[in-house]
């Protein structure tokens, strides 16, 4: 076959890679993977009144699904296949965080095409444009960060055993659906916890997910920029998650010097960033391509990507004791800078 046709053989499956996934976020989120699980079998116009959705596009879903190899047809009645189940969100190692980053990106990538002409930058509410979207962008990062961070971060960490022992307050900045200080809560016992996120929504999801948890008497959760941070109480630690690029290029200094300013003495900063590699050819791999394009949106966003140097260089410079922590082959660091006593 010649090189051209096998280009286009590729880029082909690719393409029908996406729409698979299209077809999966639709079914995400709408409920209709997890509702058919719970019924086992349905046609599709009982699948469309127990997840209260349109007959007409539940049937026309089901087709598509059915097409696509999430469903199977067992004499009239549909029912989950492996792969189909595999898409609910709460199926073990669930493929529901690679449906929504599919829309997502697709999403981004169209935003940046159209920022491209004139330069804009409209900041983090591009992410609130499509109403289906913002609701599941808290649950992706969970499903795609939190077990690595309760298996790989947690253990290499002391610092947030010497919080549990004196019983105190670790603070999220942009913290999303909550789970990073529910994972925390549901490891320690006697941590506390308070998020801070612009977005209305994810602090009720925050909310709720921690009372469903039993851990809303630690936890609590406000919808609060964290500019001009002024906590009522001073924090034990001050986690950042991916998203310290969300402030950097407003001036990080001023920032980080606050964050300081809302510590207990001996109190730590603990931020966690991709690690944006130190060369370009770095890029070529599958993890690096997904760094690439992540930093392209993120410039849509008003943000680009760090490296762990330069973070622990602006924190030293804050006031603070920095000590960089390296995982997945260098590309997540985690920076923890201590207040000096």
């Amino acid at each position: 076959m010649p090189a051209d046709s096998e280009l286009l053989s590729r880029v082909r499956s690719q393409a029908q890679g996406a729409m698979r996934l299209d077809i999966a976020y639709i079914g995400v989120v709408n409920g209709l993977f997890a509702t058919l699980h719970r019924l086992d079998e349905a046609n599709s116009d009982a699948l469309a009144e127990a997840a209260d959705m349109d007959r007409g596009y539940v049937r026309r879903w089901c087709d598509a699904a059915y097409a696509v190899g999430y469903l199977d047809d067992v004499g009239g009645r549909f029912r989950l296949t492996e792969a189909g189940s595999a898409f609910r969100p709460d199926a073990p190692e669930s493929l529901m965080p690679v449906a929504v980053q599919s829309i997502l990106s697709a999403h981004m990538a169209e935003r940046a095409a159209g920022f491209m002409r004139t330069g804009a930058r409209p900041g983090e509410q591009v992410l609130a444009e499509r109403e289906t979207i913002l609701p599941w962008f808290g649950p992706m990062l969970e499903a795609n960060f939190a077990i690595f961070f309760e298996t790989n971060i947690v253990p290499a960490m002391p610092v947030f055993a010497e919080v549990d022992a004196r019983r105190g307050l670790a603070v999220d900045l942009g913290c999303g659906n909550g789970w990073y200080l529910r994972a925390l809560a549901r490891r320690f016992p006697n941590v506390r916890g308070l998020g801070l996120d612009g977005f209305a929504e994810n602090i009720t999801q925050a909310a709720r997910r921690s009372a469903a948890e039993g851990l809303d008497r630690r936890l609590s959760f406000e919808t609060r920029d964290v500019h001009g941070l002024a906590l009522a109480e001073r924090a034990d630690l001050i986690a950042m998650n991916r998203a310290l690029h969300h402030v950097w290029e407003a001036g990080p200094r001023d920032f980080l010097i606050s964050l300081s300013d809302n510590l207990k003495s001996s109190g730590t900063v603990v931020i966690w960033e991709p690690n944006w590699p130190a060369t370009r050819a770095a890029l070529r791999a599958p993890a690096g391509q997904r760094l690439a394009f992540q930093n392209l949106t993120e410039h849509v966003q008003g943000n680009h990507l760090l490296r762990a140097d330069e973070v622990a260089e602006e924190l030293r410079a804050a006031g603070l004791e920095p000590q960089t922590h390296l995982f997945a082959e260098g590309l997540e660091a985690v920076v923890v800078a201590r207040k000096p006593a």
